[in-house]
C-alpha cells in the first residue's frame, strides 16, 4: 500500500508539474465525448459508448477486476459486466480536472454515478487522453 501511494504522489506530482493550458476547444471536445457516452451508456448501446475510446489494443482500461489490454478486451468485459440496459442504469458523470499535457495529450479526473433500478454505484476515475488524427480518445482509464 506504501508503494502504491508514494507511486501515486509522484504520478500525481508529475502531472501537476507539466500540466499545461489547454485549448478551449480542445476541452471542449472531451466534454463532448464524455457527454456522448453518458448518453450512450444509458440508452443501453455499450458500442456507442466506446467510440470514447482508442480503438487499439494498446488501450489500457483498469478496474476492479483488474488490467485489461486493447480496446476489444475493454468492450468484452463491459458486456460481460453490464449485460442489458437494466444494468447499465442510467450514467452521469462529474469531471473535476482536464488538464493539457502537451498539445496533444490531456488528464481527466472524475466521478461516475451510475443510477440503476435496484441500487447505485459510483467511483472515480482518472483518464488519460491523447488527440489523435485529429480526435480526442481515452488511452487509458482507470476507474474504481
Amino acid at each position: 500500500m506504501t508503494r502504491f501511494a508514494i507511486f501515486l504522489f509522484l504520478l500525481l506530482s508529475f502531472f501537476s508539474l507539466s500540466a499545461q493550458n489547454m485549448a478551449p476547444a480542445d476541452e471542449q471536445a472531451i466534454r463532448e465525448v464524455m457527454k456522448a457516452q453518458e448518453i450512450a451508456w444509458t440508452n443501453g448501446d455499450i458500442d456507442a459508448f466506446m467510440k470514447g475510446y482508442w480503438k487499439s489494443e494498446n488501450l489500457i482500461f483498469v478496474g476492479s477486476s483488474g488490467v485489461n489490454h486493447g480496446w476489444q478486451a475493454t468492450l468484452d468485459r463491459y458486456k460481460k459486466t453490464y449485460p442489458d440496459k437494466a444494468a447499465m442504469g442510467k450514467l452521469t458523470f462529474e469531471l473535476l480536472k482536464v488538464e493539457g499535457l502537451g498539445t496533444e495529450t490531456a488528464f481527466v479526473l472524475g466521478k461516475w454515478h451510475l443510477d440503476r433500478e435496484k441500487d447505485e454505484l459510483g467511483g472515480y476515475f482518472t483518464l488519460i487522453w491523447k488527440k489523435i488524427e485529429g480526435e480526442w480518445v481515452i488511452v487509458s482509464d482507470h476507474s474504481s
